[in-house]
């Protein structure tokens, strides 16, 4: 469940990062409101799955599917610019991302057995 928690964590992140950009520098009051409970939401369920991972590991991972999201999110709704550099170092943060998760299995299925 814990990674369910960092997941759908995230996902507020990414919500209350674009709610930024829409409240207008918090002038905007329904973006305003929106982005302040998206960070609330996004806090709370980051921790409750940093009871269970490793606090590393939890937070990188969190804070790189916010940036892959929020990043996607721009350049596809926002008009923020996109090119062929910024294809390549979010896929090579997705590849990160996975390469973390895939790590923590192991070590966890490790300590598990010894």
């Amino acid at each position: 469940m814990p990674w369910v928690y960092l997941f759908v964590g995230a996902l507020f992140e990414i919500a209350w990062a674009v709610g930024l950009k829409l409240s207008e520098g918090f002038t905007e009051p329904l973006y305003s409101t929106i982005t302040v409970v998206c960070i609330i939401i996004s806090f709370a369920l980051f921790t409750m799955a940093l009871k269970s991972l490793d606090v590393g590991t939890g937070y990188a991972i969190f804070t790189g599917v916010g940036a892959v999201g929020t990043a996607l999110v721009g350049m596809i709704f926002l008009g923020d610019a996109g090119g062929i550099g910024k294809i390549f170092f979010i896929v090579l943060l997705i590849t990160g991302i996975i390469g973390l998760k895939m790590t923590d299995s192991a070590s966890s299925s490790q300590a598990q057995e010894g």
